[in-house]
């Protein structure tokens, strides 16, 4: 005799259910592209939104968190048009690439304006021509594989870009993928991007998740990186101005040639529950990847870095280097897992995660974890957390600091650290201004 087990679904999982079924129709895509949403749907129908049982997702239960899931927005409609006179003036120096509730905006992009050896396309359209191959791209197996929230991106993304720069082309001003949520009703926002940087390129990503007022809406963004032989690119990415019940899930999902250099960081501000997760993966000999984070968290703000490094590959280094400053009764999360195959010899791997509670009802919960199966690598990781130095703050206040410039000052040192290995040096001074007026706002 058998049982068969039901699964209770939340009102959020019923609705998302029902939000799929009334739009897999209307979704850009071929009847190639409807297989994969259907199977990626299937997927999530499974497993359900992510809870404390997952255990990649033990400290964000999104399923007990997320009270109901909010509609696509539609564009076109009076809102998203009166949205779009609002993006112009938050694009930063670049070459802009815009999308508005998940959807790509042509005539807000810098699309005439790009050097030479950088081409953009809408997903949109590659879906509709459906593309086997560069569909298949834009899903890598083995990373990010049965991550629900993947599953869900896959099943209902609307829109985002595909570039690619050509082998040796040398970007000079970085390339920004400018996320904004429109202004106006609840709503929800799925998206994913793939970004092809050929052998020998160099590149700045600049991805910014914004909207044009701070509110409650959802959004689900996916990145997809390829690194060819021998580029270097540096990945930076700003979550802000998210209102306090926001939900915002970033993955990246990044593969590597061999001889290349990934620099990735991310800073986090806003929004009432952020998962940025990344996936990484060394599928060539001799590459460099260094993903760092900074997490300012206020309030009842729960932010979760989690991130697996692959080294697939011998001779290979990565470094993960994150800060958390988490004050009121904000809960920080870091995940991270290196994973050493047994052919990848001479892997050296070291990761480090700093925290810095500002009161007694903050959380801080670290989790990192080493899975090695070669016996020639160098690998460690280390996880603190602390509260401001007393004695620090006493020499600064014996030298007629106010106690509250003297907590910024010493925030301000703790912040920039993680910030100053940004190599642009416009955009790590614009994130050194984020955070400045983050820590003056807070006092």
């Amino acid at each position: 005799m058998s049982t068969e087990i039901t699964q209770i679904r939340t009102p959020a999982e019923k609705a998302l259910i029902s939000l799929y079924t009334s739009e897999k129709d209307r979704l850009p895509g071929n009847d190639a592209v409807k297989a994969l949403r259907t199977e990626a749907f299937a997927e999530f129908e499974r497993s359900g939104l992510p809870h404390r049982r997952i255990e990649s997702w033990h400290y964000t239960d999104l399923r007990s968190q997320l009270r109901d899931a909010a509609p696509l927005f539609t564009a076109g409609s009076s809102e998203f048009e009166d949205s779009l006179r609002h993006v112009q003036p938050k694009i930063p120096e670049g070459y802009a690439l815009v999308l508005l509730d998940g959807v790509f905006v042509p005539e807000l992009s810098d699309l005439d304006d790009l050097p030479e050896g950088v081409s953009v396309c809408s997903l949109a359209d590659v879906l509709a021509k459906g593309d086997a191959a560069l569909v298949e791209r834009l899903a890598p197996k083995g990373l990010g594989t049965g991550d629900p929230a993947l599953s869900l991106n896959a099943a209902l993304m609307q829109g985002g870009v595909v570039v690619d720069v050509a082998p040796g082309t040398e970007v000079a001003k970085p390339l920004i993928l400018l996320s904004v949520m429109s202004a106006g009703a609840l709503h929800a926002a799925y998206h994913r991007s793939l970004v092809r940087i050929g052998a020998g390129a160099k590149l700045t990503l600049f991805e910014i998740v914004d909207a044009v007022e701070i509110g409650s809406n959802q959004q689900n963004g996916a990145v997809v990186i390829e690194v060819g032989d021998g580029a270097e690119v540096e990945h930076l990415t700003r979550i802000s101005r998210q209102g306090a019940d926001a939900v915002i899930i970033n993955s990246v999902l990044a593969s590597l040639g061999a001889n290349c250099q990934y620099d990735g960081f991310a800073l986090i501000a806003d929004g009432g529950l952020v998962r940025r997760q990344i996936f990484l993966r060394f599928n060539g000999e001799h590459s460099t990847a260094g993903i760092r984070g900074l997490s300012l968290l206020s309030g009842k703000r729960h932010a979760d870095t989690t991130l697996v490094v692959d080294h697939a590959m011998p001779h290979c280094t990565s470094r993960e280097y994150f800060k958390h400053i988490v004050a009121d009764e904000a809960t920080g999360v870091y995940q991270g897992k290196v994973i050493v195959r047994p052919h990848a010899q001479k892997t050296d791997g070291a990761m480090k995660s700093r925290a810095l509670l500002l009161s007694d009802s903050a959380s801080m919960f670290n989790k990192p974890e080493l899975e090695i199966f070669a016996d020639d690598v160098v690998c460690g990781h280390g996880a603190t957390v602390a509260q401001l130095d007393e004695d620090q703050l006493f020499y600064l206040r014996s030298r007629g600091l106010p106690r509250g410039e003297a907590e910024q000052l010493l925030l301000e040192a703790f912040a920039a650290e993680a910030v100053e290995k940004v190599r642009n040096e416009g955009a790590r001074e614009r994130l050194l201004t984020y955070v400045s007026d983050w820590l003056a706002a807070r006092k």
